[in-house]
């Protein structure tokens, strides 16, 4: 893992996250998993996968950021706001299932109708709906999780 993180901190932190997912995910049990390496693996590599795309998206951010001219650049507090949100949106879409997060992310990125996102990937318009609904309930979920308390 170090290697392909390129740094010993990255790599234990890495470890910590693959061990913490084997214990929440409830086979931690010894008889639950036929093939220990390959599983702890498996969610390592589905981890560093999550880091590289976060690193992206960050990287993405502050480069569009570069590009603003200094007197419209957002401060750096919301600067770390908008980098935490766009973590949290990462994890959202991690979880949805690829058609799903592929939808969402056409119609919401890219600008497709339904009717498009249907066509471009072979599935009826229903679907393509019922992905988008999925979708937005995830979004409201994570939205309200950060709503402050009265």
């Amino acid at each position: 893992m170090r290697r392909r993180l390129g740094n010993a901190a990255d790599a234990a932190d890495l470890a910590q996250d693959t061990f913490l997912r084997l214990l929440r995910s409830g086979t931690g049990e010894p008889s639950c998993v036929t093939a220990p390496r390959a599983y702890l693996a498996t969610i390592a590599n589905r981890l560093s996968l999550n880091l590289y795309r976060r690193r992206s998206l960050e990287q993405a951010y502050l480069d569009a950021l570069a590009l603003t001219p200094e007197a419209l650049s957002p401060s750096l507090e919301h600067q770390a706001l908008v980098l935490e949100a766009l973590d949290e949106i990462d994890q959202v879409l991690a979880v949805l299932p690829g058609k799903t997060r592929q939808a969402f992310l056409m119609s919401q990125l890219e600008g497709y109708t339904q009717e498009e996102i249907a066509s471009r990937l072979d599935l009826s318009l229903r679907s393509v709906q019922r992905y988008l609904a999925r979708a937005f309930e995830e979004c409201i979920v994570l939205a309200s999780e950060n709503l402050p308390y009265e």
